[in-house]
């Protein structure tokens, strides 16, 4: 995790919160910027509960294909 956190936007800590959530990765908010971490923590929970866009479902593909 990079110490530096002045450079990233808070969407970008969200983001890396759900990234690491998708990745089943160890939950590692900012320790120097309270609102960075809280936005990480926010990604992280959407993140558990979302799929990466990477995944798919095929049932989900197969039927939503059928129905056209």
């Amino acid at each position: 995790m990079v110490n530096d956190v002045g450079w990233m936007t808070q969407e970008d800590w969200f983001n890396v919160g759900k990234e690491d959530a998708w990745f089943k990765r160890p939950k590692h908010p900012p320790e120097q910027d309270p609102q960075a971490a809280s936005l990480y923590d926010l990604g992280y929970s959407e993140g558990v509960i979302e799929r990466p866009p990477t995944a798919s479902n095929p049932i989900e593909t197969r039927s939503s294909t059928e129905d056209h």
